[in-house]
């Protein structure tokens, strides 16, 4: 299982942690520190599962829009633009502390902006937490005819209290390109627009990077 590389601090902690509770625990022959010893070695492992970096197939056409995180969709509601005043659709998808936590770029593009705002820590189920919670919002102008603007936002939940990202403004993203991590169950909310056809509903379970939320419809004629 791969791991990525904002976990190693983590685990490599958790791991020497139980490595010195468990040379302890034998030679003062401790059952107290063996007990610990035990509790530090299942953390470990739960960290190292939490930061994995599982691999993804990631679609080609530059007409679909995909998934930015891995979780389950708790609603599409409209919206409104307010830069453009185009029609929009957020999509908010839910991280359990099981499912990976590494965000991915929706499709290829650019990043024009990304603005950090700082907040509460409600459970990501409530309904106030995409507007009074800790988040980072990535406006992302999509390459070739695929309308835009698309919006990407990382919120932080009631035990997620660290968002991270490695990108940066004007930098191109290719689709499926991991670009931040949120610790510790969360949620992500992408906004696309409505000229956009859905391909997922309320409900469904989605992967980053390789679940198609989204495509830009063909015309004929």
């Amino acid at each position: 299982m791969k791991i990525h590389k904002e976990g190693a601090v983590f685990a490599g902690s958790a791991g020497g942690l139980f490595i010195l509770l468990a040379i302890g625990a034998y030679g003062w022959e401790s059952d107290i520190l063996g007990y610990v010893s035990g509790v530090a070695l299942l953390a470990t492992g739960f960290i190292c599962y939490f930061f994995r970096d599982p691999a993804r197939v990631i679609p080609t056409n530059d007409r679909l829009v995909v998934s930015p995180a891995d979780g389950k969709i708790l609603d599409i509601v409209e919206e409104t633009d307010k830069a453009s005043g185009q029609k929009m659709w957020m999509i908010r998808i839910f991280l359990s502390v099981f499912d990976p936590h590494i965000q991915r770029s929706p499709l290829k593009g650019t990043i024009r902006r990304i603005q950090y705002k700082k907040g509460k820590f409600l459970d990501a189920r409530n309904p106030q937490a995409p507007f009074v919670n800790e988040q980072n919002l990535f406006e992302i102008t999509p390459a070739g005819t695929m309308p835009g603007p698309i919006y990407v936002t990382q919120i932080a939940g009631l035990i997620a209290r660290r968002i991270v990202w490695w990108v940066k403004e004007g930098q191109s993203l290719s689709a499926g390109e991991q670009f931040g991590l949120i610790r510790f169950g969360s949620q992500v909310d992408i906004s696309i627009p409505q000229v956009l056809k859905l391909r997922v509903k309320k409900g469904d379970v989605v992967e980053a990077g390789s679940s198609i939320l989204a495509d830009f419809p063909v015309k004929i004629g």
